[in-house]
């Protein structure tokens, strides 16, 4: 249907629903796996492009970093051009850069194509829950983001599972080419069922505020990964610190002062959007550093085998894959705020529940303490993104969805970095002197209790997100008591 400039302009038609869903969720599947199956190839890559892993991480690295710094450019380019076409792209790209990776004739040619590979897949992941936002009812909002958590959590699963067996039976670069089907399949999807609706009338694109971001959060993801490593009290990583937080002041001047902001001011001004967009942030930073953390306990203390330790860290996503589709439902019927609410309480007893692990906990132990995080992620995951997307004006779908999917990002990654460096560092005070070969080879009563710690970390932002959570269903309570009298 189109006006009479002759632009496209969208109709309420959900008929095609669950063939939009198919599309998305073969986009987020794709890069799901791929963003797992990677890490299991890192020793081998290691082994067979003759480098170490101080250079092989980058091909982790490099990638994560060029998704989490140009989605929201992207996620405001679908709300300029069309979805369709920039999600389109994307697959085309992904694919494309796949078969790249997979002819790399060496780790630093690698790295350079995962960057290619990534601005692909960042225009999948920053789109997704855009498209499936027009594509389904509100009332059915809910569902739908639960069925992509369902999607995410069987690619996480599948992801090392997979590798495994490409690794045992094929060469590395089949790890690339695995996508390469998946990928054609998936472009023809999105052009056979993605609904092309263009905006109408002209925009501009902010690009001082895109180059200000896209700079500020590359110089601060640097200074938290290299911080890590190297420590965070080095001069270049304060520069890098620093220099990012100036860029995001500037970055915020500018938004208020451009005509067409990348990210408008005033989607801030509602406290559904904001709050919710803060929680999810925290959220990741808990889960994320708390994970990562998890197969070093395992392995270390509990001298678990590989095998037992892949299977043993795929219950946080099979119980997200579990809970994630039901709280969506639900969410749909009662509302977002009750559900996020019980999510977080179930996420905060998790982790509480985890900051009691030691070198005698058995299997069962194990998994009654870590289940309870999986479980209270996935029913507060989904109604907190459909009331993130259900927040966002229909011409601004495209730029919120790309900043939820970078929240993720990169909430997982100062995960990592905050709590992966606590951790680090009370396992190191804990160990007391002659403790100078690493966190990993301290002491075992060391390393568990900086596992504690770390824990209780996440266990305190799970806790603030709580707060600002029932904090804001009852000031919504209040306002509705009001507006009803």
């Amino acid at each position: 249907m189109k006006d009479r400039s002759g632009s496209s302009v969208k109709r309420d038609d959900y008929s095609q629903k669950w063939f939009v869903m198919g599309t998305v969720g073969t986009g987020v599947f794709l890069a799901t796996v791929d963003g797992s199956i990677i890490n299991v190839s890192l020793p081998t890559l290691v082994r067979v492009l003759h480098t170490d892993f101080a250079i092989v991480q980058w091909v982790v690295l490099a990638y994560l970093l060029t998704i989490t710094c140009t989605m929201a450019g992207i996620g405001r380019l679908g709300d300029m051009v069309g979805k369709k076409t920039i999600y389109m792209s994307g697959f085309i790209l992904f694919t494309l850069g796949s078969a790249l990776c997979g002819l790399s004739p060496s780790v630093h040619w690698l790295i350079a194509f995962r960057v290619f590979q990534a601005i692909g897949a960042a225009m999948t992941m920053a789109l997704g829950a855009a498209i499936v936002t027009e594509a389904f009812p509100p009332e059915e909002r809910g569902r739908a983001m639960g069925t992509i958590g369902a999607i995410v959590s069987v690619g996480i699963v599948m992801g090392p599972a997979l590798g495994g067996v490409i690794l045992g039976a094929l060469s590395w670069r089949w790890i690339f080419y695995v996508n390469l089907p998946v990928g054609i399949i998936g472009t023809f999807m999105v052009r056979r069922f993605l609904p092309d609706f263009r905006p109408v009338g002209r925009q501009q694109f902010d690009i001082p505020g895109a180059l200000t971001l896209f700079f500020s959060l590359l110089a601060l993801l640097l200074g938290l990964t290299l911080g890590q490593q190297q420590g965070f009290l080095q001069p270049v990583i304060f520069i890098l610190m620093a220099g990012g937080i100036i860029l995001l002041v500037i970055f915020v001047f500018i938004e208020h002062k451009v005509a067409q902001p990348m990210i408008d001011p005033k989607l801030f001004t509602d406290p559904l959007f904001s709050v919710n967009l803060t929680i999810g942030f925290m959220s990741f930073v808990g889960l994320g550093g708390t994970v990562i953390l998890l197969p070093f306990y395992l392995e270390n203390i509990l001298e678990f085998s590989p095998m037992k330790v892949g299977l043993l860290m795929g219950i946080i996503p099979v119980m997200l894959g579990i809970t994630s589709p039901l709280s969506g439902i639900l969410s749909d019927r009662i509302g977002s705020r009750k559900i996020t609410m019980v999510g977080l309480a179930v996420m905060l007893v998790g982790f509480l529940a985890a900051s009691t692990l030691n070198q005698d906990t058995t299997i069962a132990g194990f998994a009654i303490r870590i289940f309870a995080v999986g479980a209270g992620m996935g029913i507060f995951l989904s109604p907190n993104n459909s009331a993130i997307m259900g927040a966002a004006p229909k011409r601004q779908l495209g730029i919120v969805s790309g900043m939820m999917a970078q929240s993720r990002t990169l909430g997982q990654t100062v995960g990592v970095a905050v709590i992966g460096a606590i951790w680090a560092g009370r396992t190191l005070y804990y160990a007391g002197a002659g403790s100078g070969e690493g966190a990993t080879m301290a002491p075992v009563q060391a390393q568990i209790s900086g596992l504690h710690d770390a824990f209780y970390t996440a266990a305190f932002l799970i806790g603030i997100a709580l707060f600002l959570n029932i904090r804001a269903f009852t000031r919504e309570e209040y306002s509705n008591n009001a507006f009803g009298a």
